[in-house]
């Protein structure tokens, strides 16, 4: 078995154990394969192993690997979205993870209407308060849903959030938790347009806390590919 191969099994194993550990079953929690910076024929081969789902930051790098990628998969952007990337994002994604303003989804609504489709969104928060992060403030999160709720060609369809930069994974189970918290208050809220489905957070530092406290996505890049330089 390739190197993939191998950190593939290693990698959902792991999210087995921290899914058994939660009371949860393995097929409750989606695995985003993040493929910043990897090569197209490595993404293919991935997916030739199982991978259903992958993950990338930047369009530019996106749209011109995603022409190399002949291997069916769902696509997620899981970075930062400006709105001047609109237009191309939804033309190449299925999924947009990183909604944090209502300028950004109106231009992700206006994109899809003109192109006849719904594009599923998450609202990134930023929970651990650190200034180098996108996301919006925990305290701002309803407000902006109920606003973009109502907005044709989009569906709001969870939260997503970025854990504390720490080598201790349990230094980002407050963020995880309190994401959690959010969750269940806009899904118990029944906002018309909104499904609260996907509470994506953890990646390959902290999935296992971030599945212990609630998460059903988790995004996995260097875990499958090694590291990879930015």
């Amino acid at each position: 078995m390739s190197e993939i191969g191998k950190n593939i099994k290693d990698i959902r194993s792991r999210i087995q154990k921290a899914a058994e550990k939660s009371g949860r079953s393995v097929d409750q929690i989606k695995l985003v394969v993040v493929t910043k910076t990897v090569e197209p024929h490595r993404i293919n081969e991935a997916i030739r192993r199982g991978i259903e789902i992958i993950g990338e930051n930047r369009i530019q790098e996106a749209d011109a690997k995603f022409k190399e990628i002949t291997e069916k998969v769902e696509k997620h952007l899981v970075g930062h979205l400006q709105t001047n990337k609109a237009k191309k994002a939804v033309e190449i994604f299925d999924f947009v993870q990183s909604v944090d303003s209502v300028r950004v989804a109106e231009e992700i609504s206006r994109r899809a209407l003109e192109k006849g489709k719904i594009m599923d969104v998450l609202v990134e928060v930023n929970t651990s308060g650190e200034l180098t992060k996108f996301g919006i403030e925990p305290e701002q999160v309803l407000t902006l849903i109920e606003t973009i709720s109502k907005l044709e060609g989009i569906k709001i369809k969870g939260l997503m959030t970025i854990g504390l930069f720490s080598d201790n994974p349990e230094d980002s189970r407050h963020c995880f938790r309190r994401l959690k918290t959010l969750f269940e208050k806009i899904k118990s809220a029944s906002i018309p347009n909104v499904e609260m489905r996907y509470l994506s957070m953890g990646m390959t530092s902290d999935f296992e806390v971030a599945i212990e406290e609630g998460s059903n996505m988790v995004r996995v890049g260097t875990g499958i590919f090694g590291p990879r330089g930015y």
